[in-house]
């Protein structure tokens, strides 16, 4: 999922902790904000944003919210919507 930094921010469903690393990167750049600034909110440092930006999956919950607080972020939990079944396929 690329997403484009020069288009408003939208919701997107995050399927991947690739996709979340994209997403922070891409709300950091809208905000204008570097790394070292992000990490000055956050309490951590630049070279720690930019290796989580590198892998997300080692975000922690609470440094997820603190990240989502710090780029005006809403994180928002939900139920899937369901894709219509394909009753093409066969076994």
């Amino acid at each position: 999922m690329a997403i484009n930094i020069s288009q408003p921010l939208t919701s997107h469903p995050l399927l991947t902790t690739s996709q979340l690393g994209q997403l922070l990167v891409s709300a950091r750049k809208r905000k204008r904000l570097t790394q070292a600034e992000v990490a000055t909110r956050l309490g951590l440092s630049q070279n720690r944003i930019s290796h989580l930006e590198h892998n997300p999956d080692e975000i922690s919950a609470k440094q997820l919210l603190g990240w989502c607080a710090a780029l005006e972020l809403d994180l928002r939990l939900g139920t899937r919507a369901r894709a219509p079944l394909d009753t093409s396929l066969e076994w």
